[in-house]
């Protein structure tokens, strides 16, 4: 049956065939790929397994023997092969099978050899691996910027060639650069870190054994819902591969990734970085347990030698300057559901940190400590940054627009669940995946309920180094991956159809007439000024308008506005037309009449230079016409003053779900930023005029001589001709 199985797997997999041993996710089965593979061996097999089974262990032969369990049957034991260890033949608790198989990957730590400590000597030859994933891409450009090593890189890949392919086009999906200098001081070879001596020809582990001066291991399978079985070979197996390769030769200090997901163990009360790590029979996840697994036997290889460093990130979120994220990130997933479906889990902290702070002190300890800190170079650092909580959490997204319900964990993920089943969202599929698996219920409770991670040792070393202490990852540093993420579908930013986070008034009269004619006929105006959010107005400068607009020469009846926008200071102020009025806001209208017929309405508030301040900002000049038509009306309407204060002031009405004092602070962040922009469009034209009447430049003065001359020449023309 194993045999049959692996036949039908090979059908979805890159390479023809698949042998009872293979294990499926490692041979390029996708997650997608393992619902059909469930569905097809009942089809076909009339075999019937659950998808946490196949996640649990995608070996072939355990598939086949889960399932001969289930069924009452009897089943054989086939030892694995290569370095994998024998597991129990079908037992009934999934627990004891992994700690058996981790027990057996600890004991394979006693087979490396034996080493003394690397010297503490600055690198100049470091191997990287992971560099195609969003952390390690990071790291490997923040390694080149921090001094001149050159840096090898082992990639997955069929061949040199491949692997420098793969990595190129892996930097530039994180915006990191691919240029002639950074393939100067990279070299990528094809590896695999879950062979032996890393799938490297003996030639080549041998070179590297005795050029490379220090191993910084970032590569990992990342998933929550694959088993221990389906991650050691790369997350515990890759490391001791790694080991050993440090410990041949000359030593070399290798420096490993790990997670503070050792620690996700529910009802654990410290994480700090010399706390003891969650008992490993209390985790839930695979990806935790090799985590945790990897940790336990590089520790164990210390006694043989080894100098190893341990550096354990949080979640890890966007670049702070570039936005760019990771998509398969969990936090990217959560925080896409807050926003778009506006309820939070009750968490206690959220461990988050951007990628580029992580990549940039973990540059810094791989690069210096060696060589600065021998005393400290067998050590734990946590870069977790400083700990989200769900206060603050809810406070950025209620002054973002975004009001937030709180729920219990349980009821926010059944709702999630109700919610994507009714209106799916494919940018959230892997994290739904993650939380109808039961192995999710234990897993959130660890991460919503545990602890903040403690960092004093980090915090020291950023002191020493003078690096950017840890920061909370609040709203400012998530706005560019934030915007990034609302532009991939994953996150949604407020809109129109939310409820609005501030509105108020605006009313004007006047008149307008035929363009080219004096204005004749009343206008009056009455709108609804809106923002879903201040990141609306201080990123785009754009207000919503609703509201009629009444005016006989276009219809009897007032006309609705069916769409309006009012830009602030567009173009930064620059005049209009090379003119010296410069714009303080435009409005730009779409109308609608009672008989479906369509207007357009544009106008414009600017700015002299002169002292009528009052007057330029309550004076719009507009024009209307035909939609798709040229401008048949124009004219000009006002607010009158003694309207402005209480509608555009007094009467600012915030979203009541506000608390009063975060009303207030919505107030008067609007107020501010509006009267900093109005008041620079103000002061604009006078400060032109100001600067072209003391502009003392040689042309400048030229420019005055030849306009003087012009004027005397055309008034002895004149002269002439009155003669």
């Amino acid at each position: 049956m194993a045999a049959a199985i692996a036949t039908r797997a090979a059908r979805f997999l890159p390479a023809t065939s698949a042998d009872p041993e293979t294990d499926l996710f490692d041979a390029g089965l996708s997650s997608v790929d393992a619902v059909e593979l469930v569905a097809l061996m009942a089809r076909e097999l009339d075999v019937r397994v659950s998808l946490d089974d196949v996640f649990a262990d995608a070996r072939p032969r355990r598939l086949a023997q889960r399932w001969a369990t289930a069924a009452g049957l009897p089943t054989q034991s086939s030892a694995p092969t290569g370095a994998a260890p024998a597991v129990r033949d079908a037992p009934a608790d999934v627990v004891h099978e992994d700690l058996d198989m981790i027990l057996a990957d600890l004991a394979l730590a006693d087979r490396l050899p034996w080493s003394r400590q690397a010297d503490p000597v600055p690198p100049r030859r470091i191997l990287l691996t992971g560099a195609t994933g969003f952390l390690g891409s990071h790291l490997l450009l923040d390694l080149l910027r921090q001094g001149d090593a050159h840096v090898v890189c082992l990639v997955r890949a069929a061949d040199d060639e491949a692997a420098e392919r793969r990595l190129g086009e892996a930097l530039a999906s994180f915006d990191q650069p691919w240029s002639a200098e950074v393939r100067r001081r990279v070299t990528a070879y094809a590896a695999d870190l879950r062979q032996p001596r890393l799938g490297l020809t003996e030639d080549r582990w041998d070179s590297l054994a005795r050029e490379v001066d220090s191993i910084v291991n970032v590569a990992a399978a990342v998933d929550f819902l694959r088993g221990y079985p389906s991650l050691r070979q790369t997350n515990v197996l890759g490391p001791l591969h790694l080991a050993q390769l440090a410990m041949t030769g000359r030593p070399k200090p290798l420096h490993h990734i790990s997670s503070v997901a050792v620690f996700n163990e529910v009802g654990i009360e410290k994480m700090g970085e010399d706390d003891p790590v969650a008992h490993v029979d209390r985790l839930f996840a695979g990806y935790d347990k090799s985590k945790w697994a990897a940790e336990a036997a590089l520790r164990r290889a210390r006694e043989h030698g080894l100098t190893v460093t341990f550096l354990r990130p949080g979640a890890i979120g966007g670049h702070t300057r570039t936005g760019v994220y990771n998509p398969r990130d969990l936090s990217t997933g959560l925080i896409g559901a807050f926003s778009r479906f506006r309820t939070v889990p009750a968490f206690k902290f959220m461990n988050l940190a951007p990628v580029d702070w992580i990549s940039r002190v973990a540059c810094r300890v791989c690069s210096l400590r060696s060589r600065l800190c021998p005393r400290t170079f067998r050590t734990t650092t946590n870069l977790t940054g400083r700990a989200e909580t769900l206060p603050e959490l809810v406070k950025d997204m209620k002054l973002a627009g975004m009001n937030v319900r709180i729920a219990n964990w349980r009821d926010w993920r059944d709702d999630l669940l109700r919610r994507q089943e009714t209106d799916p969202v494919p940018e959230l599929d892997f994290l739904v995946r993650i939380l109808r698996s039961p192995t999710a219920v234990k897993l959130f409770e660890a991460l919503m309920f545990g602890p903040a991670a403690g960092a004093d040792r980090t915090e020291a070393f950023l002191a020493r180094h003078r690096l950017p202490a840890p920061e909370r990852y609040g709203s400012q540093a998530q706005l560019k991956a934030f915007e990034r993420m609302a532009e991939d579908g994953v996150a949604r930013l407020p809109s129109r159809e939310d409820p609005p986070y501030l509105s108020f008034r605006e009313r004007m009269k006047g008149h307008v007439g035929p363009v080219g004619e004096a204005p004749d006929t009343r206008c009056r105006m009455a709108f609804t000024l809106s923002i879903a959010s201040m990141y609306q107005v201080v990123r785009h400068r754009k207000v919503d308008v609703r509201g009629q607009v009444t005016c006989e020469r276009l219809h009897p009846q007032p006309l609705t506005v069916v769409d309006g926008e009012i830009w602030v200071r567009p173009d930064e102020g620059v005049p209009r037309m090379h003119g010296s009025d410069h714009p303080l806001l435009r409005y730009r209208l779409l109308l609608q009449d009672r008989d479906g017929g369509r207007w357009w309405l544009e106008g414009w508030k600017t700015a002299r230079a002169r002292r009528d301040f009052w007057k330029q900002t309550r004076t719009l000049e507009i024009t209307i016409g035909r939609e798709g038509g040229p401008a048949a009306l124009a004219g000009v309407v006002r607010v009158p003053g003694k309207s402005y204060v209480p509608d555009q002031i007094d009467g600012i009405q915030v979203d009541p779900r506000l608390s009063s004092q975060e009303q207030r602070l919505a107030k008067l962040a609007w107020l501010s930023w509006f009267f900093v922009q109005v008041g620079m469009g103000l002061a604009e034209p006078s400060l032109r005029a100001g600067a072209e009447l003391l502009d003392l430049r040689r042309d400048a003065i030229d420019r005055e001589k030849d306009k003087l001359q012009r004027k005397i020449r055309k008034l002895m023309i004149q002269r002439e001709q009155i003669r």
